[in-house]
């Protein structure tokens, strides 16, 4: 009777023990893999992710073209003397007006307005905002690709850009064209996903300038500055650079969806 007691009290223990839920909701009849994530994860402690951090450096990163760019409208609006670097600006007005209205600020709109899309708090809970960002957005980002296609093709090159770096920006530039456009198709399809997949890639070559004017630093104390085959290498390098980047996010993005 005593030991059938034992036994009973023994076994009585060793349910219990079984039954009794782990740390993060697991029991020995039930494992940590069978318990749904979100269980697991309700009792730990997350660390919020800055979410502004991102498009602060993006802003930062297109200030260096911005700022360019302001430099070489005030050198031509004020009766600058010609030189070697803005005499294809001035031999003509009609560059110029291109140059400044269609490029400098199309490229600055978007490029500050595009670096506010990278956060999450506004594309969820302000989608309207995220919609009229985007309206603007789209015309600035192809008024800003084709502008610079027709400077490349129809402005005598400065010293140091040779005919390479000719190609690589156009061919940069028209995949800029083209991810809108098919961000364009995405979103007049209803496909969320792909038309921000398309917006990311073609604002990652936007703000290229910004990466190209870091690397040519050290390229032109190395090379020189107008050294034509170091200048092509370091441009193009920013292009496939940010452009990794902005795959490296889509993917982690996908990742995050499954």
């Amino acid at each position: 009777m005593t030991n059938h007691k034992i036994t009973r009290d023994t076994s009585t223990r060793d349910k219990a023990t079984r039954d009794r839920p782990t740390q993060d909701g697991a029991t020995q009849d039930r494992p940590a893999a069978a318990v749904p994530r979100a269980d697991r994860t309700r009792a730990r402690t997350r660390t919020p992710r800055p979410q502004w951090l991102a498009p602060a450096g993006l802003i930062l990163l297109s200030l260096i073209p911005i700022l360019a760019g302001a430099a070489r409208l005030t050198e031509l609006t004020g009766g600058s003397t010609a030189t070697e670097h803005n005499v294809r600006f001035l031999d003509s007005p009609m560059p110029v007006v291109t140059h400044i209205v269609t490029h400098i600020v199309s490229v600055t709109v978007f490029c500050l307005l595009g670096a506010f899309q990278f956060v999450p708090a506004l594309r969820r809970r302000a989608s309207r905002w995220h919609r009229i960002a985007g309206v603007i957005l789209i015309p600035a980002g192809l008024l800003s690709a084709l502008s610079g296609l027709w400077m490349v093709v129809f402005y005598p090159h400065p010293p140091g850009d040779g005919i390479a770096l000719g190609v690589i920006r156009l061919f940069f530039g028209s995949a800029m064209a083209v991810s809108l456009v098919l961000g364009i198709r995405a979103i007049l399809r209803r496909d969320f996903v792909r038309h921000g997949e398309w917006m990311t890639r073609a604002y990652a070559i936007a703000v290229a300038a910004g990466t190209q004017a870091l690397l040519l630093i050290p390229g032109a104390i190395l090379f020189g500055a107008q050294d034509e085959p170091s200048r092509a290498v370091l441009m193009g390098a920013a292009w496939v650079l940010n452009l990794t980047v902005a795959e490296y996010l889509i993917r982690s993005r996908r990742r995050r969806r499954r």
